[in-house]
């Protein structure tokens, strides 16, 4: 009986080898680098094709000091530090301003709606119609930036090709 069961396990163990999460936890990081990235940048896209102007009304209502500023400041955040993190390129430095910015958005923005980011106010015609979100994904946002800090950007990552050094070359000058 025992020794059938051990048969068992080394089975499933062997079919389902492709499951081991230590070699899947190196590829972890990539698809939150897709997510931030992609999520960021979109947010910087939208900013920008819809007039910075529009954007610094948005903040000048608001009451944020020097919207225009601001709102560049924040577009080029969004779409930079989006690039970097979809790049896997400098994350440590990128998620400072990039968390800056979804805290401010979390507090002067999301905050009154509370956490939910799905507030459905019902249906018409078929189809949902929602509310305001709350700051649930800027704390998503900000859990997955926190990840990639301290568990590494993973692998496909330019900071991972920046750091390897190059290979040396003989000193004959020939190739």
């Amino acid at each position: 009986m025992n020794d059938t069961r051990i048969s068992l396990e080394q089975e499933h163990k062997k079919h389902f080898e492709f499951l081991n999460r230590t070699a899947l936890a190196h590829w972890a990081p990539i698809p939150l680098r897709l997510m931030v990235g992609f999520g960021f940048m979109q947010h910087g896209f939208a900013k920008l094709s819809k007039g910075p102007e529009a954007f610094a009304g948005i903040l000048h209502a608001i009451g944020v000091p020097a919207p225009h500023l601001m709102a560049w400041l924040t577009i080029l955040i969004e779409l930079f530090g989006g690039l970097a993190v979809l790049l896997g390129a400098f994350i440590p430095l990128a998620s400072l301003p990039m968390a800056g910015v979804l805290l401010v958005a979390m507090f002067t923005v999301h905050w009154p709606y509370g956490f939910s980011s799905i507030k459905i106010k019902g249906v018409v015609d078929g189809r949902a119609h929602f509310g305001p979100p709350g700051y649930e994904c800027d704390l998503l946002y900000i859990a997955c930036l926190a990840a990639l800090v301290l568990g590494g950007s993973g692998p496909l990552a330019i900071t991972g090709h920046l750091r390897r050094k190059p290979r040396s070359r003989p000193s004959c000058g020939c190739h």
